[in-house]
C-alpha cells in the first residue's frame, strides 16, 4: 500500500496498536526467558521461535506507526 493512500489513524486505533506493541514485548520477553531456562532442546527451540514470531510482529506494528507518522494531525484533535 502507498503512504498516498493512507488514512491518518484513529485515536483508538493507536491506542489498539500501542497496547499491541506492549503486549508483544511482554510475550517476547518472557519467550525469551522461558528458552533461557528450558534443559529440553526441542522446548528451548520452540521457545526461541515464539520469540521471533514476537519480535517479527513487533517490528510490523512499529513500522506502522512509523508510516503512519508523517500522517498524523500536528496538533491533538478535539
Amino acid at each position: 500500500m502507498q503512504s498516498t493512500n493512507m488514512q491518518p489513524l484513529t485515536g483508538k486505533e493507536l491506542e489498539y496498536i500501542v497496547d499491541s506493541i506492549s503486549n508483544e514485548e511482554l510475550l517476547l520477553k518472557q519467550c525469551t526467558a522461558t528458552a533461557a531456562s528450558i534443559q529440553h532442546p526441542a522446548i528451548q527451540q520452540a521457545c526461541l521461535q515464539f520469540a521471533r514470531t514476537h519480535e517479527n510482529h513487533l517490528n510490523l506494528l512499529s513500522n506502522a506507526l512509523q508510516q503512519h507518522q508523517q500522517l498524523a494531525p500536528m496538533q491533538p484533535q478535539q
